[in-house]
């Protein structure tokens, strides 16, 4: 597959065919993508709420400017942070590191201590605002995989959070609202879809030493 050529073809997709849907195997796909991301140490303080169901999309619609990508796509990703990275979210994170690795003890400790130590001297805001970097690597990172299988997708950051976070019980499950990502199939009829791509020059975008 061209990478370049399926980059090219994505766009930010304002109107989708409401009448397709991704198949369970896409939306795997866009799940194990998700979870394979990068983030800061690997401690992974996102989570992604997918969302299908109509009503409920029907009842966020407003909170996001009335902008019809949030219905009529296939699905609808919310991607979320942790309300707080906490003390056992290094523990556990260093446990699996011991079940999945069989690394010892001895060479883990250290490390865990060494970021548990740089969390606490992070106040809450901070380290919210440390794991929205990681939802931006996500997003980065489903915007490229929707395009290398061919699935439309729109990325999205002109929403209430507060309201969404209401509306989809995330105060209970600890989590805030960051960005958005509908995806899905363009509808033939988006004129966006045809628009050719405004890109810099590389040489006044890229600098090599």
């Amino acid at each position: 597959m061209d990478i370049i050529k399926q980059l090219k073809w994505r766009y930010a997709t304002k109107k989708f065919d409401s009448n397709k849907k991704l198949s369970s195997k896409k939306l795997d796909t866009l799940k194990q993508a998700f979870n394979l991301t990068a983030t800061s140490f690997g401690l992974q303080t996102i989570k992604l709420l997918i969302v299908e169901t109509e009503s409920i999309r029907q009842s966020l619609l407003p909170h996001a400017y009335n902008q019809r990508q949030v219905t009529d796509a296939s699905h609808l990703l919310v991607i979320c942070i942790q309300e707080d990275v906490l003390e056992h979210d290094v523990v556990n994170y260093y446990e699996n590191i011991k079940d999945i690795r069989k690394t010892s003890e001895d060479i883990l400790k250290p490390y865990r201590e060494d970021l548990i130590k740089m969390m606490n001297k992070m106040s809450v805001e901070e380290r919210q605002q440390w794991s929205k970097h990681q939802a931006y690597i996500a997003l980065g990172n489903l915007m490229t995989v929707c395009a290398v299988e061919n699935i439309d997708s729109c990325p999205m950051e002109g929403f209430k959070a507060s309201e969404y976070d209401r509306i989809l019980n995330l105060q209970e499950k600890g989590l805030k609202s960051v960005l958005l990502l509908p995806v899905g199939y363009r509808s033939e009829d988006d004129m966006f879809s045809d628009f050719a791509k405004v890109r810099k020059p590389l040489e006044e975008a890229i600098i090599e030493l």
